[in-house]
């Protein structure tokens, strides 16, 4: 049986109601940035959705696998000429 596909809208209303002053905050922070109030508060609200949905992420695995993952986790980290040249750089704020 086929099924018909219906696009999805290119957006849809979202309506708020937010204090003045909350407002004025949004509207000074999106002008800092070179934005619009609504592209500011469109790329915040999904930035915390998306962090919000991965922090409830849940990773299984067996037993072994996991003490062998904590293993590694624990271990002090092996020498090697990338880990020499990194503890050996300055930082960027330091170089000068």
């Amino acid at each position: 049986m086929p099924t018909s596909h219906h696009p999805l809208p290119k957006s849809v209303p979202l309506n708020i109601r937010v204090k003045p002053e909350v407002r004025n905050l949004i509207d000074r922070a999106a002008e800092l940035l070179g934005k619009n109030r609504t592209d500011f508060m469109l790329e915040a609200s999904q930035r915390a959705a998306e962090e919000a949905l991965i922090n409830r992420l849940v990773f299984t695995t067996e037993p072994d696998a996991y003490a062998a993952f904590l293993a590694r986790l624990d271990a002090p980290p092996q020498p090697n000429d990338r880990l020499r040249r990194t503890m050996t750089t300055k930082a960027p704020w330091d170089a000068a």
